[in-house]
């Protein structure tokens, strides 16, 4: 394994063990969500470790190949788009995730990364529970959560 494919590993295993660490105060019954806040995704280790979303990029393998890594829109279209909508916006499958409910106060990082990851029950919404992602990688995670939050921004809350 390369020195940056074990140098990411390790950013996304401290900022795991840093955000167990810390409690947000979280509604802890909403399932799939923990009571646990996340750090700044804008670490220094993940500045580091990640190029920005909107730059395909490559990681070299032990075998001295380079594997591409899709931008976080890419990643959002692949797997989040058919429920939450193309624009963000939701679908009859899935909320928007430009609705308040989503602002990084009340939904932080960490909540995106167990729903992705383990699923998530109904809450806050009437489509039904939302199953895990199936075959995402961490760094992809990690890119559509950047995405996500650069639209936030960009595009503003729904109330």
């Amino acid at each position: 394994m390369t020195k940056t494919l074990v140098s990411i590993r390790i950013a996304i295993a401290a900022l795991a063990a840093v955000a167990i660490a810390v409690a947000c105060g979280a509604d802890a019954s909403d399932a799939g969500e923990s009571a646990v806040a996340e750090p700044s995704p804008t670490t220094a280790a993940t500045a580091a470790a990640e190029p920005a979303d909107d730059v395909a990029a490559s990681v070299p393998t032990s075998a001295g190949t380079a594997l591409a890594v899709p931008d976080g829109a890419a990643v959002y279209q692949k797997y989040c788009a058919e429920c939450h909508g193309v624009d963000l916006r939701g679908t009859d499958k899935g909320p928007s995730q430009l609705s308040i409910i989503y602002e990084p106060n009340h939904h932080g990082d960490y909540a995106y990364r167990v729903a992705i990851r383990e699923g998530t029950r109904e809450h806050h919404w009437w489509f039904g529970d939302m199953p895990p992602v199936e075959d995402i990688t961490d760094l992809e995670i990690e890119k559509v959560i950047s995405f996500i939050r650069a639209e936030q921004q960009r595009l503003g809350f729904e109330q």
